[in-house]
């Protein structure tokens, strides 16, 4: 026997997301209760530029309670596709447009209890292009030679997994 829903219901409708509460029918007959995050998706850009920099950003991170060392991200909007929202967020969020943007892979970011789908860019031939940030961003733009980023993942220091996993996706394609 299959999984099966028998009743869902919205909880919450939030501005970056939704919560539903799912009432779901186990393989072994028993009932659960499940809440998901419903998230309309996202990417994440992991610019590299001529001389082998990689274009990071720098935020406060509120539920981590800490700035973080990320690659350029955002959220689609309705209907964007992924390709169209990472050459806006990278314009938004480092001030560089991509004369290349390569589709590295894609994943589901957790999806024990969220819908959020992550799409991975590699963006090259960067040109200054900026856009105006987001209002509720403060970031900074830290360019990390590409194999120092990469030792900042392996020591751990690189938290984000977004991040972490572009630059996998990046090494598994090199």
């Amino acid at each position: 026997m299959a999984y099966e829903t028998i009743h869902s219901t919205t909880v919450y409708k939030g501005k970056a997301f939704d919560v539903r509460r799912d009432q779901v029918r186990l393989p072994d007959e028993q009932v659960a209760h499940l809440d998901i995050i419903e998230h309309v998706g996202a990417v994440t850009i992991l610019p590299l530029d001529e001389q082998g920099q990689v274009w990071f950003v720098r935020q406060y991170r509120h539920a981590a309670r800490q700035r973080l060392l990320e690659l350029p991200a955002g959220t689609l909007e309705k209907d964007e596709p992924p390709e169209a929202c990472a050459r806006r967020e990278i314009r938004e969020e480092i001030g560089m447009s991509a004369g290349q943007m390569q589709k590295l892979g894609e994943f589901f970011l957790a999806p024990g209890y969220s819908t959020e789908y992550m799409y991975i860019f590699l963006a090259t031939d960067l040109q200054p292009n900026p856009l105006p940030g987001d209002a509720d961003e403060f970031i900074s733009v830290e360019k990390v030679p590409l194999q120092q980023a990469l030792a900042l993942a392996r020591s751990g220091e690189l938290k984000d997994a977004k991040s972490l996993a572009a630059l996998f996706y990046y090494l598994a394609q090199a």
